[in-house]
């Protein structure tokens, strides 16, 4: 089963032909970056135009890259939520409209789930229950991956951010240090000069329950650069990430124990920060479990996860109808805890 996908839920223009929700025939990512660096982050009608524009180049870019025409498709896919509606209304109107005029159905995607899928297009043997670390500018979440009924795969909140998620945490101290857009590369490479321990920033909920919080941090990296104003913004840099790294490794280290899961794995664009898939590689090792740490292509946001969990909804669900509105808040199909 051959799905044509779609995602513009943000600043990324991207499609994909996924066959079988395993096999990558082809992924074709268009960057906003350099567009929205001016502002210093995504401007919600600028992304919306630029989507207008690429979207048809990036489509058939991806048909020709997997030698397929319209007759091999069996679905068309697109993510309908959560992200910006601007955005998400470019993308899915494009599928629904590939999707009539081939008499193909349509898949609407919850992007979040696209992120949980995104570790099986590399490993297909991903081992369950395992406990998802989902990290990105939007959201911080804890989530256990598990079987159901008819071996239907089922996501359990653990934990959530309870303010700002660790990727917007990266963006607003990157900003205010200067380091530039988008934040978690920037503050990245500048922590490669600095040291980690150089300043004791807060472990916001350490050791308490699986839920995350970000914005006293951000704030307490204000505070201490205004009141140091010669401090080594790179040790800055070091010191913040490292206390970020910190809370997400041990939640998830004790979300993996207390769930009894097989594996932990990791996703979304945070996902991508070495400090953090070196921690995570080493908790894995350490407790015996298997780590599904995606390539940090699949871990930013890509058309291919979306063909991944569209061949998957589709086998359990069936086709969305064409009159689904886009959900710019939607949330992840979750089994009571």
């Amino acid at each position: 089963m051959k799905v044509l996908a779609i995602e513009t839920s943000c600043d990324e223009t991207a499609a994909a032909v996924v066959e079988d929700g395993r096999s990558v025939l082809s992924s074709v990512v268009s960057s906003q970056t350099d567009l929205h660096a001016t502002f210093g982050g995504v401007v919600p009608e600028v992304a919306s135009r630029a989507h207008l524009e690429l979207l048809p180049a990036i489509v058939d870019e991806a048909m020709a890259r997997a030698k397929a025409g319209p007759d091999d498709l069996d679905a068309v896919a697109a993510t309908i939520g959560p992200g910006l509606v601007g955005s998400l209304l470019v993308g899915t109107s494009a599928a629904k409209a590939y999707a009539w005029s081939w008499g193909l159905p349509f898949v609407g995607v919850n992007h979040m789930e696209g992120h949980l899928h995104a570790a099986f297009l590399e490993d297909p043997e991903l081992c369950l229950p395992t406990v998802v670390l989902l990290v990105s500018g939007g959201h911080t979440m804890l989530i256990c991956m598990q079987k159901g009924r008819d071996d239907r795969i089922e996501y359990r909140l653990l934990g959530q951010t309870i303010d700002d998620a660790a990727g917007e945490a990266f963006d607003k101290v990157a900003r205010f240090l200067g380091l530039g857009y988008p934040g978690g590369p920037a503050i990245e490479s500048a922590a490669a000069g600095g040291a980690p321990d150089a300043i004791a920033f807060p472990r916001a909920l350490a050791g308490r329950g699986y839920d995350f919080s970000f914005s006293g941090l951000k704030t307490s990296v204000v505070r201490y650069v205004r009141a140091n104003p010669g401090v080594n913004l790179a040790d800055v840099a070091a010191s913040f990430q490292e206390a970020v790294v910190d809370v997400l490794v041990e939640k998830v280290r004790r979300a993996a124990a207390a769930t009894g899961a097989k594996a932990i794995c990791t996703g979304g664009g945070v996902a991508a920060n070495t400090c953090l898939r070196e921690r995570v590689k080493l908790v894995c090792e350490s407790d015996g479990l298997v780590a599904f740490i995606p390539s940090r292509a699949m871990c930013t946001d890509n058309a291919a996860m979306i063909g991944a969990t569209a061949w998957y909804r589709l086998r359990a669900d069936g086709p969305t109808p064409l009159g689904a509105p886009v959900s710019p808040n939607l949330r992840l199909p979750l089994v009571l805890s």
